[in-house]
């Protein structure tokens, strides 16, 4: 992909207020474009037989939708050719349910993490139902101790929202501030001004490496756990809707398939046997 083309295709998504993880997303998939049909002009065919290819390494939807989406763009920022997806309008997706850890999961999780940052970092991911692109772009002037919100700023779909703040976990990044006494980012990192995403998920890793947990959970996870924890308690959809960002209330609504409190309330005809 030729420097310049990146540089002008980087440039225009700026500024149509893509967001840069957004931005990141595209160029890195434009990439792999080249790298499969290494023609400097991509071409409907080409961009069919992408799709193709994403599709036989067995890659999601969304993933395969945003690469092709990429392409698209750039071919019409770029070259001023308009490819269509329409390939895909039709396609059948499957819904595949996330694993989730219960409260005492979580709270066996946490108890084997003895770093006070780290153990900061994987708390507050879960208290607050955080991308973890959102938790390493955090700042320190985003928590409202105060109000008791933490302010996500430009998240997912360039839009900010408040996200309450528990008072456990208030006391915790005191407890945090006072000893690492971060400057700008609430969570700094050795090299970058940031911590990364990487190590975060190296972190809860060998957190659940301490475990008996078998299910198969990432960093995201502790997000879904938040949200399914959320409804169990009773919260309302549409609330949960607006804590975790999420622009689609469909979205949310998958939760209600994995909540155990909704479920157990399901009167099973083999009972009355």
């Amino acid at each position: 992909m030729n420097d310049e083309k990146t540089k002008l295709f980087r440039e225009v998504l700026f500024l149509r207020n893509y967001a840069n993880q957004t931005i990141n997303t595209y160029i890195k998939a434009v990439n792999n474009f080249y790298i499969f049909s290494y023609n400097e002009k991509p071409s409907q065919n080409d961009l069919y037989n992408f799709a193709l290819s994403l599709k036989a390494k067995n890659l999601s939807l969304s993933y395969i939708k945003n690469s092709v989406m990429a392409v698209k763009l750039y071919s019409e920022i770029i070259f001023g050719d308009k490819l269509h997806g329409n390939f895909l309008s039709s396609y059948r997706s499957e819904r595949k349910l996330p694993d989730v850890l219960s409260v005492d999961e979580i709270k066996l999780v946490l108890s084997n993490i003895d770093n006070l940052k780290h153990k900061t970092i994987i708390s507050l991911i879960y208290s607050c139902g955080l991308r973890i692109s959102e938790c390493v772009n955090l700042k320190i002037n985003d928590i409202d101790s105060n109000r008791m919100f933490i302010k996500v700023i430009q998240s997912k779909g360039n839009k900010d929202r408040y996200v309450p703040l528990s008072e456990k976990m208030l006391l915790l990044l005191r407890e945090y501030y006072k000893v690492l006494k971060p400057k700008f980012f609430l969570f700094e990192g050795q090299v970058k001004e940031f911590y990364s995403a990487r190590s975060i998920q190296t972190i809860l890793k060998a957190a659940l490496y301490k475990t008996n947990i078998k299910k198969k959970i990432s960093v995201h996870s502790l997000r879904h756990s938040f949200a399914t924890h959320l409804l169990e308690q009773g919260t309302d959809i549409s609330l949960n809707q607006k804590i975790l960002g999420h622009k689609n209330i469909k979205t949310t609504l998958l939760y209600t398939q994995i909540s155990k409190s909704q479920l157990s309330q399901i009167a099973n005809p083999f009972d009355k046997f």
